[in-house]
């Protein structure tokens, strides 16, 4: 009996290590957004994440959302600075996330500042 309960427990274990480490390492895609960063804020009330928003026309329904991972301190930095500016940014898309990564799908990992009139031309 003590062998089975082993068993079980020690399959229940590497199959959430596995889980785990498929949601954060895997990516579902991977892209470029641009335009106005409207948005960037740190929040949360147990897990405080890095959250924000670029504006990529008229409508709210052209709202990009983003997270932002706490180890990028530079990048953190660059997008407090940027903000109101028009920027271009390089983001993955995971199938999950975790609450303490962050509340979005989409995680930036590099920012680049331009002119309004060269966001597209990339």
């Amino acid at each position: 009996m003590k062998k089975f309960l082993y068993y079980t427990l020690g399959i229940v274990t590497v199959a959430l290590l596995i889980y785990f480490l498929a949601v954060y390492y895997l990516t579902y895609s991977q892209g470029y957004r641009a335009g106005e960063l409207v948005k960037f804020s740190h929040k949360g009330l147990i897990f405080k994440t890095w959250e924000g928003e670029i504006s990529q026309g008229v409508s709210e329904g052209q709202i990009f959302v983003f997270s932002v991972e706490d180890h990028e301190k530079e990048l953190i930095q660059q997008l407090v600075d940027y903000q109101g500016a028009y920027v271009r940014l390089k983001y993955k898309e995971r199938f999950k996330t975790f609450p303490w990564l962050g509340d979005s799908k989409y995680f930036v990992t590099e920012v680049e500042k331009t002119e309004r009139n060269k966001l597209y031309e990339h």
